[in-house]
């Protein structure tokens, strides 16, 4: 089973806190066990040494200079009648021999030793029935003979006593420690009973220190939706001179950076859309007047009223002029959108009629330029016609240009949506012009200068289709062939239809 790393901030920080609460707590149980381990050990066996030290020093001087085996089980046995509460239990060795006493198990190492009989050996050893404390003490003679430890003789030593000579004995204690391993499993139970209240009051001021830190993070983090949803206004007040106080004044300069700049957008994007109005509009006197000159010199041109060389350059001005016308109108529609005064004029037409209408009015002929697919029982739709139409003829007339005859519009009506497909039979759509399409004045040779149309013909439709709540979008057809796929609402919202 893997162990899932908490999601959020809040429950990390509060994890680390407990967890580093956890381990500090755990280091200074663990060197306070080790110390006072240490310590009550220590503690006993250097007491323990003491008062094996005073009960030899004091029956030593008893044993004759040559004792026997009877001397020396004496000897053992009035130190164990002297241990008192250590319970310690000895026999003594001579000149390596055997142990003679009631003590037993003592390892061959400290019996090795101290055979020099020049100091006391100690060391703890477990047995099955606890841990023991062996001590090595030799006896030495000093004094005419009369027999000591040797911590008494180094203590003589300095008060000039007579010459001394090592007895050959050395004295063995085996002390149970017990008692003290369960004065150490208390110290055990003590620590744990601590450490966990603290872990559990950990959590308190984990939770405050989270709390403190995050609450400047989401702080932030709401001012940062806030600017997302536009409100490039907000800002944060600075409290503190620590790192999140710094980060919080960065955020404030960024969000003011952002306003400014988003203010100077705004105003030189309007600026830009009122250039195009003002100029589409005061354009529009002047080129109608010429389109209605050019009408009328087009129709001496035809009638061959005019010099070969005159009347093709009246009919080239003619088709500029309707161009121009074209890309105007084109303008002024693009600006309504842009500045939001684009309405729905909304009707109940006939979906035939709207598609016959649109090629009728373009002069695109059945079946040769044009196939209609339409539903047989020609549903109702309440749409603004003059829109829809303006999308047909935009989608008809670029896959006429760009693609191939015949162009194939398809209609299908369900009770909630109308779709309406418009396919060519030409090489398709790039891939890398796909995603541009509808921008406007986008050209995909951009060696090519001059199109056909103004440029603002597919981009006008996509409005149109979200104008009517609806999509419009390009895709290639898997034999070849670029379709357009213009789908609506057949019911708008309520706002739309007044």
């Amino acid at each position: 089973m893997r162990f899932a790393l908490p999601r959020g901030l809040r429950p990390r920080l509060v994890v680390a806190f407990v967890l580093v609460a956890a381990l500090s707590a755990l280091i200074t149980a663990a060197l306070t066990f080790r110390q006072a381990r240490s310590a009550i050990l220590d503690r006993t066996q250097n007491s323990a040494v003491h008062d094996l030290r005073l009960q030899i020093d004091s029956l030593a001087p008893n044993l004759p200079s040559d004792p026997t085996d009877t001397d020396l089980r004496t000897f053992a046995r009035q130190l164990d009648r002297a241990s008192g509460s250590r319970a310690w239990h000895t026999a003594v060795s001579r000149d390596g021999g055997p142990l003679i006493g009631t003590a037993a198990d003592i390892g061959g190492a400290l019996r090795d030793a101290t055979r020099s009989g020049d100091a006391t050996f100690y060391e703890r050893v477990e047995h099955a029935d606890g841990p023991r404390l062996l001590i090595g003490m030799p006896v030495g003679y000093t004094d005419g003979r009369n027999a000591t430890s040797r911590s008494e003789r180094d203590e003589k030593t300095s008060r000039s006593v007579a010459a001394e000579k090592p007895s050959g004995l050395v004295a063995y204690a085996v002390m149970s420690l017990k008692g003290e391993r369960a004065d150490i499993s208390a110290l055990i139970t003590a620590a744990w009973a601590g450490a966990v209240p603290a872990l559990a009051f950990a959590v308190v001021p984990a939770l405050f220190a989270a709390r403190r830190v995050l609450r400047p993070v989401r702080q932030l983090r709401t001012a940062a939706e806030k600017i997302t949803s536009g409100a490039l206004g907000t800002r944060l007040d600075v409290a503190g001179k620590d790192e999140l106080a710094s980060l919080t004044g960065t955020f404030n300069t960024m969000a003011a950076t952002l306003e400014r700049d988003a203010a100077e957008l705004r105003r030189m994007e309007a600026n830009a859309r009122r250039f195009a109005a003002d100029v589409s509009h005061e354009l529009r006197t002047p080129l109608a007047a010429m389109a209605a000159v050019t009408d009328a010199l087009d129709e001496d041109a035809r009638s061959e009223a005019l010099p070969p060389d005159t009347a093709d350059a009246v009919l080239l001005i003619s088709d500029e002029t309707r161009k121009l016308t074209a890309m105007v109108e084109d303008l002024m529609e693009i600006s309504r959108f842009d500045a939001g005064a684009a309405e729905l004029r909304l009707d109940d037409v006939s979906l035939g009629t709207v598609v016959h209408k649109t090629l009728q009015l373009r002069g695109w002929r059945e079946p040769d330029e044009v196939i209609t697919e339409l539903p047989e029982e020609d549903p109702r739709i309440r749409v603004d016609a003059r829109r829809i139409d303006v999308v047909l003829a935009n989608l008809i007339g670029n896959a006429l240009r760009h693609g191939a005859a015949p162009v194939t519009v398809r209609a299908t009506a369900t009770p909630e949506t109308l779709v309406i497909d418009v396919a060519d039979n030409g090489p398709g759509i790039p891939d890398e012009v796909l995603p541009h399409v509808f921008d406007r004045f986008y050209k995909a040779d951009a060696a090519r200068t001059r199109s056909a149309g103004s440029g603002l013909g597919l981009a006008i439709a996509r409005e149109n289709a979200r104008l009517h709540h609806g999509t419009l979008v390009a895709a290639n057809l898997p034999g070849g062939g670029a379709v357009f796929t213009l789908t609506i609402p057949r019911t708008l919202p309520q706002e739309d239809q007044q």
